[in-house]
């Protein structure tokens, strides 16, 4: 078996190019010429870096790559996003069987069915803010600030039994985790805050129980308080960060591709299948999925040995030539349903069905409601959030 050059290629991660929407022309590059390499991390450490849809698949399907952050090797993207997959664990940085046996008590909640039952919640939800963004006349609006943000929050908020006027505290908190360069001392002070809130809440439903996911993990019995406080951080956290960044970064690729859109708004049917193009095209975990190796593992012929961790970059596998030709255009009659922006395996994320019928309203309701939706600034002016590990915009001034 081959073993790939050693010398690191680039520093991870790699900047940005001149598209917004596209991943570092580097990580491009690296998938056409050198698609299993080895690059430099933040602390000098090096890793392999996977670009191809194949091979990616492959590892993340490969139970010898293990996603517990507390294995020697494990890569870490920063000091913070290392204080926060290692000061406290949860079940997406565990492997099998401890990973399975908790998720499995996750994994009702987030099922199609009872997700689709929300339908009509949701739909409310949109509406309302949209009749805030629209009242009294106005014509300009953020669209992060006023909807994306406020709905996938109040939608989780809702489902876990987190007092939604809350939001400002537990959106702050979120910020500092997944800012990039937070240290780790502030990422362990936002994360011990999030988690005593958290612990807090639940002990309230021992005495006061609800119809939320936090009072039905205290009903089972199984987790003491600390472990359910740190799992209600984990959704709480992941459950409004991701919708909210793809439902505003989603619009913003809409407007820039004028065609896209208006074949959108003339056949609202094709909503569903959008949506995912829109995951694919954008892939707002741009940093990439992370494992690291418990034995030698052959990978397109490539050795990977025991204790190296690996990189998924999932974003430039959803544009991988040989599964999507034409990858690098947003076409919404694509069928796209073979990406992987959420993932694959066994760590495949969880909330997908949640996030795909939160996607759905908000576009839906977006387009329908306001027909005359533009920038309200150009679009250099638009401010990308190349520093945080969810990517999206902090802001999307709009007007109609």
């Amino acid at each position: 078996m081959a073993t790939a050059a050693q010398t690191p290629r680039f520093t991870h991660p790699a900047d940005r190019g001149t598209c917004p929407f596209a991943p570092p022309p580097a990580y491009e590059q690296a998938q056409q010429e050198e698609p299993i390499s080895r690059i430099s991390l933040w602390d000098g450490s090096t890793t392999w870096l996977l670009t191809r849809h194949q091979d990616i698949k492959a590892v993340l399907a490969d139970p010898r790559f293990s996603s517990d952050g507390d294995r020697p090797g494990f890569p870490f993207l920063s000091a913070g996003a290392r204080q926060l997959n290692t000061g406290q664990r949860t079940f997406i940085r565990m492997d099998d069987p401890e990973h399975a046996r908790l998720r499995r008590m996750l994994t009702g909640e987030f099922m199609i069915k009872k997700v689709e039952a929300l339908r009509p919640e949701i739909q409310r939800i949109a509406d309302e803010l949209i009749d805030r963004m629209t009242a009294d006349g106005r014509t300009h609006a953020d669209l992060v600030r006023d909807f994306a943000l406020p709905l996938p929050s109040l939608v989780i908020c809702l489902l876990l039994g987190v007092p939604y006027q809350d939001h400002d505290f537990f959106q702050e908190c979120s910020r500092v985790l997944l800012r990039r360069e937070s240290p780790a001392d502030e990422v362990a002070a936002a994360q011990a805050r999030l988690v005593d809130y958290l612990i807090r809440l639940t002990e309230t439903k021992r005495t006061h129980p609800d119809d939320g996911i936090l009072s039905r993990l205290v009903e089972r019995g199984e987790l003491n308080t600390e472990e359910i406080g740190a799992m209600g951080r984990l959704l709480l956290v992941a459950g409004h960060e991701t919708t909210a960044n793809m439902t505003a970064l989603s619009v913003l690729a809409l407007l820039r591709n004028p065609d896209q859109l208006d074949h959108l708004r003339r056949h609202p049917e094709a909503v569903p299948g959008a949506v995912e193009e829109l995951l694919r095209y954008l892939t707002i975990i741009q940093s990439g999925l992370t494992r690291v190796a418990t034995e030698d593992v052959d990978v397109a012929g490539t050795t990977i040995r025991a204790g190296e961790g690996v990189i998924c970059m999932v974003s430039t596998a959803n544009r991988d030539e040989s599964e999507f030709p034409g990858g690098d255009a947003l076409d919404l009659t694509r069928d796209a349903r073979r990406h992987l922006a959420f993932g694959f395996g066994v760590h495949q994320c969880l909330g997908q069905p949640l996030a795909r019928l939160e996607l759905q309203i908000a576009l839906d309701t977006v387009l329908r409601r306001l027909p005359e939706l533009r920038l309200a600034v150009p679009f250099e002016e638009i401010p990308f959030r190349g520093d945080m590990l969810i990517y999206g915009v902090h802001e999307l001034p709009l007007a109609w």
